[in-house]
């Protein structure tokens, strides 16, 4: 779990530096910055979505994954998660639930995720969490600037999803096989395209209820190896 509480830490930190950085700056300055977080996030979504040449099985994964988080209705959940957290901190910011829901999704979707948490939990190694805490911390600092406070609970959501991963890390292993991981790695980039979608205003992606096509990304690739 050490991995795991840095990187919450790296979170938290980078994200009360960007509070604080944030009521410095112009509103054309944060503008820009936004923009240019949109733009960064898109380029590393492509990146990602395109390391997997077989598209379709990641279509398919996607649509399922829709379908599944509409009915479930993730995306209201982590809404009214956002507001119950704003409540209590007695917050009156206007972005709060953004700020926690974007940081939230874009910080517990994506490779390092899963390979971090397994590789701590199962050889105590949190090298790779360390790289991410890295990562996400800076991350946090710009987008708490625009965003706001919302982001640094953002932190919890890390704490509870990968913490999870690395307690059931034993578990877990064949997520890392190469199949699976490509197939995860593939389909969470589409989602870190549409948070970027969000972040420029291009449109409004329920990107929450997308969540569920990693699961069938990765059933998926588990089902192409066992035959």
């Amino acid at each position: 779990m050490k991995g795991t509480i840095v990187n919450t830490g790296a979170i938290v930190a980078g994200s009360l530096i960007g509070l604080a950085a944030g009521k410095r700056m112009p509103p054309g300055l944060k503008t820009i910055l936004m923009q240019c977080l949109g733009l960064s996030v898109l380029l590393i979504g492509l990146q990602m979505a395109l390391s997997e040449r077989d598209t379709i099985p990641v279509i398919g994964c996607l649509l399922l994954g829709a379908l599944t988080g509409e009915l479930l209705g993730i995306e209201s959940g982590m809404d009214r998660l956002g507001e119950w957290l704003k409540a209590r901190a007695r917050s009156e910011s206007s972005t709060f639930v953004e700020g926690f829901v974007t940081a939230s999704l874009l910080y517990v979707t994506g490779a390092m995720v899963i390979v971090g948490s397994i590789q701590d939990g199962v050889t105590g190694d949190a090298t790779t969490l360390y790289i991410k805490s890295l990562l996400d911390g800076v991350a946090s600092i710009a987008f708490a600037s625009t965003l706001g406070v919302g982001v640094v609970f953002s932190a919890l959501s890390v704490l509870c999803i990968q913490g999870a991963l690395t307690l059931l890390a034993a578990h877990l292993s064949f997520l890392q096989q190469p199949a699976v991981l490509g197939a995860i790695t593939a389909t969470g980039g589409l989602l870190i395209v549409g948070i970027a979608l969000n972040l420029l205003n291009v449109t409004k992606i329920r990107i929450g209820n997308l969540i569920p096509a990693l699961i069938y990304a990765a059933a998926w690739a588990v089902r192409g190896g066992l035959q």
